[in-house]
């Protein structure tokens, strides 16, 4: 295997462990945490279009809407009804970064039920909301929930799974945020046409909620966490249960003793510690990934996709129908990942989707041009606003096999034990920071630079494929305490850390 231009021959370390039947309940179990994101991705753009909803809390919104001659850039620019979907993510910035403490104190774990718990208490007051402030409250609790768990469940699947199929267990967080997606468009086409349809769909997002919460009780914490916080007889116990009952543990038990030991003798402080010299590459990494993630705008597409697909034309229910096509593409997608991130490698499908999400950014963004005018004015016929579908579904697929499900295993996997849950921590944040400014500047956005908007992402996308080309080492079958050497070889980042780490 190549890594940074160098050969490595298999895993180093030696601890492969095998599929056994415990790591994948497990895994799966923890992975559906993802459900709680996804579901509220999927829910909040729906819940946007519908006219009780909108009737309620944003008549204005509704009145622009349904005016005939209004710019179809700008019918849902509104800065409230954003505040609406992105207050989420910057109550999930700040509980992502005190998340980093929880999983070091409380473990992973116990970090994904208190996620849980926050989350299903933030559906509740968001589906019985009497008026806008219970509405972003609940959104709040929301965020804080999605902050824990996506803070804590990379981590979790990293360190459970065996170094050889980690990149394909970790999909399993980005599945899971798949088919909330997907559940919650559905949801929302079913309620649609009901005055009350929104409260069940807002309401709705406490049964992933309770799921993922039970789930997460019923499995024991990861060995790295257990070892962390002293539980040595736990964390044997653990690691021949993931590991297989026949399987030696011993050798693995040790390595993760001496790293947490290290990180202890320490005693340094990790947020500080991240900003050393030799930690350079997991800081930028942990700052770059989750940053060119959400500027590839699939999360932004992701919120207001029927808005989106109502304004090019599709009408109410056709916009949702859209929705869930693209949720399904992006699912379907997601398994290809799964089955080829472990055989081809990181940088492969990180390349070959962003070069495919560029093409398609740029086609839709050519199509908008040619069929709306410059002003937005001009209505776009049915047969070019499913052009502009298929396009997106391609899109939706790059990013399904790429940009999706990497983000989040990248920065799981390349930190060193002291520092790995303040560098994930970084990294979620970084990925809320991010999604709230997108979120809230969209509509408006998609108001004042029209079909920019999707050339916009694409010089994005272009800059993030080369940087993957130049910047990002495989990662690739390596064991985490192993790490280290794709950095020592790596031609630009073994400055840093060369005979440091």
């Amino acid at each position: 295997m190549a890594v940074g231009g160098f050969a490595v021959d298999g895993p180093v370390g030696g601890f492969n462990g095998k599929i056994t039947i415990s790591v994948v309940i497990t895994c799966i179990v923890a992975a559906s945490s993802g459900l709680i994101f996804g579901y509220d991705i999927g829910i909040s753009g729906g819940v946007t279009t519908m006219a009780p909803f909108l009737k309620k809390f944003f008549p204005s919104v509704l009145r622009k809407a349904s005016e005939a001659k209004t710019n179809m850039y700008c019918a849902y620019d509104s800065q409230v009804l954003t505040a609406f979907t992105s207050s989420l993510y910057i109550a999930g910035l700040f509980s992502s970064l005190v998340a980093s403490r929880l999983t070091t104190k409380l473990g992973r774990k116990n970090t994904m039920v208190l996620g849980g718990c926050t989350f299903l208490a933030g559906a509740a007051m968001n589906g019985g909301a009497a008026n806008i402030a219970m509405l972003i409250l609940g959104r709040i609790l929301l965020g804080f929930g999605v902050g824990f768990t996506n803070q804590a469940t990379p981590v979790y699947l990293s360190e459970v799974a065996p170094p050889k199929w980690r990149g394909a267990f970790n999909t399993g967080f980005q599945f899971f945020i798949g088919i909330g997606v997907v559940s919650a468009n559905v949801i929302n086409y079913a309620t649609a046409k009901h005055s009350w349809g929104w409260r069940l769909s807002l309401g709705l997002a406490i049964v992933p909620a309770a799921i993922m919460t039970i789930g997460a009780l019923l499995i024991s914490d990861t060995p790295s966490s257990l070892v962390e916080r002293g539980k040595l007889e736990q964390a044997r116990k653990s690691l021949i249960k993931v590991r297989g009952i026949d399987t030696n543990v011993d050798a693995e038990l040790a390595e993760l003793i001496k790293s947490s030991e290290v990180a202890k003798a320490a005693q340094e402080e990790p947020f500080v510690t991240i900003f050393e010299k030799q930690y350079r590459p997991h800081l930028v990494m942990s700052i770059a990934i989750p940053f060119f993630q959400q500027v590839t705008g699939i999360n932004i597409i992701a919120f207001y996709a029927p808005v989106l697909f109502q304004s090019v034309g599709f009408g109410s229910n056709s916009s949702l129908i859209a929705a869930i096509i693209l949720g399904l593409v992006n699912l379907a997608s997601i398994l290809v990942s799964t089955g080829v991130v472990d055989r081809y490698g990181r940088r492969f499908l990180f390349i070959f989707g962003g070069t495919q999400m560029f093409i398609c950014q740029v086609a839709v963004a050519c199509v908008l041009a040619a069929t709306t005018g410059v002003s937005g004015t001009k209505h776009i016929s049915k047969g070019y606003a499913i052009v502009v579908l298929v396009l997106m579904c391609i899109y939706a697929a790059g990013f399904g096999w790429s940009w999706g499900p990497l983000s989040w295993l990248i920065p799981s996997e390349i930190f060193p034990m002291k520092i790995r849950p303040a560098g994930q921590s970084l990294s979620v944040a970084v990925n809320f920071a991010t999604t709230f400014v997108l979120s809230q500047t969209f509509l408006t956005m998609l108001c004042h630079f029209k079909y920019g908007t999707f050339l916009f992402y694409a010089g994005w996308i272009a800059l993030m494929t080369f940087f993957v080309v130049f910047f990002l080492p495989e990662t690739r079958g390596i064991p985490l305490d192993s790490m280290y050497q794709v950095w020592e070889k790596h031609w630009y980042w073994r400055r840093f850390v060369q005979g440091k780490l």
